[in-house]
């Protein structure tokens, strides 16, 4: 039986990894579990599952919570939980699932401890990737990426040895703007950018994929978790999302992971690697596919994927600069504080001003992050 601590229960992935677990009880236990402040859904989960130990990011929310459950379940406060939940020992897998920065030393302190992490956080790779993979590489643990695109590519290189690798197309749907100018996008709404075309995710990554930069940050991320320069990873509109992402190798031939657009079947991967399980998920009929087709992506318009290349070009702190300047400035349309394209402008401004650090530790990565978070918020 595998054990498992979910940092981020109530969030998307979350709760759709708990939707896994449940249907699999007698392949996993959950001992631990974390959530920001919906401590409602929380109690639920408690009560369902029976962890040994959660963690309340919000104090108030956390007093609250102690006050509704009879359960023997511990209950820690504050994000230094998060971090103590992640170093549990002898975990088989910590899920980690909280949005934004936290999750970096949550990672850190996971993989520090020997515990392998399944990692739904795209901001842990992107601003401290080279000392997140160096610190699996140390302690013998694995990163499992949860992500759709960089479990395709997992699944495609199984087998392969890194020399035979040309490269990899990381495809992405092109969002609900997808063929939109600039102009056009002057126009869009808040509630315009929430409609995502195939996917149901939370709010701050619906919004990266409409302006793109989610797959930015995500080619940030392939760049570590493979091993891969730069030069190797493409990135390709695929309005269908039926192919997850390819691996070309050096003869030329090309593999592809297919599958429903349900993150449920990269999330029950990365928990069952490198086994598999049956899913919940329905069936892909190929006979039903009308067509797939893929599109050049449009760096100029959607000018947030090429500010996550140029970051990595220039590496050091300079991710760090890109994740928390474009946190601030999503957190800033979804409060209809300033306008669609000011969400890459505010990105670039960012970066212009910012003087990367070479080989940053862990202190640097926090350090030009509140910088960054209190300059621009």
């Amino acid at each position: 039986m595998k054990k498992i601590a979910i940092l981020g229960s109530t969030g998307s992935i979350g709760t759709q990894a708990l939707d896994i677990i449940e249907r699999n009880r007698s392949y996993f236990k959950i001992e631990a579990l974390s959530a920001h402040n919906n401590i409602e859904l929380l109690k639920e989960q408690i009560d369902k599952f029976k962890p040994r130990v959660v963690t309340v990011v919000d104090k108030e929310k956390a007093e609250i919570l102690k006050s509704k459950i009879s359960s023997k379940t511990q209950i820690l406060v504050g994000p230094g939980g998060l971090k103590e939940i992640a170093s549990i020992k002898n975990l088989d897998m910590v899920l980690v699932a909280v949005v934004g920065i936290a999750g970096l030393e949550a990672t850190i302190a996971a993989l520090s401890t020997g515990n392998d992490v399944a990692l739904a956080n795209k901001e842990t790779l992107v601003a401290g990737g080279q000392l997140v993979m160096n610190t699996a590489k140390v302690h013998g643990s694995s990163i499992i990426p949860v992500d759709s695109e960089h479990s395709a590519i997992l699944q495609c290189i199984q087998g392969a040895r890194k020399k035979d690798i040309k490269g990899i197309v990381l495809t992405a749907s092109g969002g609900p703007f997808r063929g939109y100018t600039r102009e056009d996008l002057e126009k869009v709404t808040v509630e315009d950018a929430l409609k995502h075309p195939n996917w149901v995710m939370g709010q701050k990554i619906t919004i990266d994929s409409a302006t793109l930069m989610n797959k930015g940050l995500e080619l940030i991320e392939a760049k570590w978790l493979f091993d891969l320069d730069i030069e190797q990873i493409k990135v390709v509109i695929h309005p269908e999302s039926i192919i997850h992402s390819m691996v070309e190798f050096i003869d030329n031939s090309v593999l592809a992971q297919l599958g429903l657009a349900d993150m449920r079947i990269p999330i029950l991967y990365a928990l069952t690697y490198p086994e598999r399980m049956p899913s919940p998920v329905e069936s892909l009929d190929l006979l039903k596919l009308k067509k797939l087709s893929f599109e050049e992506a449009d760096l100029e318009t959607f000018s947030c994927l090429k500010l996550a290349i140029n970051a990595i070009e220039i590496g050091g702190t300079m991710p760090v600069v890109l994740n928390a300047a474009n946190e601030i400035a999503v957190k800033k349309f979804l409060d209809r504080k300033i306008g669609f394209n000011e969400i890459a402008s505010l990105v670039k401004e960012a970066m212009k001003n910012h003087k990367p650090i070479n080989e940053p530790v862990l202190e640097d990565i926090l350090r030009v992050d509140q910088a960054i978070r209190k300059q621009y918020s």
